[in-house]
């Protein structure tokens, strides 16, 4: 399917929306509540694994155990899907059931999935969404529904088009969700063979994580504890697999573009998108100084990739949900920006208070 803001009759979304339930499974937690726990602990789930490197040393991985997933449902054995679709599929279950016990009738999902890399398949398309219904048994709107395949940034795509879909007045509540694993020995292979992962002697790689996270959200009004505000989404040239110079140019766009699609600009708290390489910090470093007006002289960068390593297309709303608990308890000073970088090029933030 098309993206809603492909469509015509969608315009911008100007009007916040609020978080009326979350489902999450990460490596630290088996909901929502006990992964903020978790990260504010700073419990880490990184661990040696039997997946060796180039150089026949443990890559440290994040999973989430065996156990804590369902078995793939009998009908999609046959329908020749990767270990990696298979495993995504099976992590999403945990999470959307946790949505689903909540709804009363069929809602829309924009689904974020991975991005397709260079050389590389699709991993995620409106089949994945049949075959998502089939294993969840979620009472999910299909014909309503969307697929985001943008990777980390993808959260804040899926975002805006269920900002668009609920102003339109089409459906008073859309979900948003993204789920991805790196679990994937092809996956890790091309990543190990630029040296990305971590492991013994690798300082400057990440740990690949796994993840499912899932938002339903309605049009906030004046009694919303939380209000999440449009996203600002742009590009950045100089991109990991580009040939162009890279200058942060698209994160800092996209966050002067979130600050300004909301009312108030002070921020106190920043939930990112980093994983642990250095690749990301530079762009973060433009941003920054780009808004700088904006950003409170004492505000608290929050990095929960040294918790749950990198959840690829699950970051978006794992954040969200992260930031909106947190403001929402008290543990983080608020307002707070959310941002995340893809692979690719896409760059993207968002505006919580």
């Amino acid at each position: 399917m098309d993206s809603p803001q492909s469509q015509e009759k969608y315009e911008q979304p100007t009007q916040p929306v609020e978080i009326v339930a979350v489902g999450m499974l990460t490596p630290i937690g088996a909901n929502a509540e006990m992964t903020a726990a978790s990260v504010r602990s700073g419990i880490s789930t990184y661990e040696a694994s039997s997946v060796l490197n180039k150089q026949f040393n443990p890559m440290t991985l994040s999973l989430i155990p065996e156990d804590a997933i369902p078995a793939l449902e009998e009908e999609l054995e046959k329908q020749g899907l990767t270990s990696r679709q298979q495993r995504m599929l099976r992590l999403a279950t945990p999470a959307l059931q946790q949505i689903a016990e909540k709804l009363v009738e069929p809602v829309p999902l924009m689904l974020c999935g991975p991005e397709k890399l260079p050389g590389r398949r699709s991993v995620v398309s409106d089949k994945f969404l049949k075959q998502l219904v089939v294993q969840s048994k979620a009472p999910i709107d299909l014909e309503s529904s969307y697929v985001f395949p943008q990777g980390r940034a993808s959260g804040f795509y899926a975002l805006e088009a269920a900002m668009q879909m609920l102003e339109s007045g089409s459906h008073k509540q859309v979900m948003i969700g993204g789920v991805d694993s790196f679990l994937d020995l092809h996956l890790l292979a091309t990543l190990d063979a630029d040296d990305r992962i971590l492991a013994e002697g690798i300082m400057d790689g990440f740990a690949p994580g796994e993840a499912s996270a899932f938002l339903l959200l309605k049009l906030a009004d004046s009694d919303s504890t939380t209000k999440i505000y449009p996203p600002g989404i742009a590009d950045e040239p100089g991109h990991r697999y580009s040939q162009e110079p890279y200058k942060g140019e698209g994160l800092a766009n996209a966050v002067t573009e979130a600050i300004s699609n909301a009312p108030t600009n002070t921020i106190k708290t920043v939930f990112a998108s980093f994983n642990g390489e250095n690749f990301n910090a530079k762009e973060w470093g433009v941003a920054a100084i780009r808004n700088q007006q904006n950003l409170d002289s004492e505000f608290n960068i929050v990095h929960p990739a040294d918790c749950y390593g990198d959840l690829g297309a699950a970051t978006g709303p794992v954040l969200m949900a992260l930031a909106s608990i947190g403001m929402r308890k008290g543990h983080y000073q608020k307002p707070s920006l959310v941002w995340a970088s893809s692979e690719i090029d896409q760059r993207a933030a968002v505006f919580m208070a």
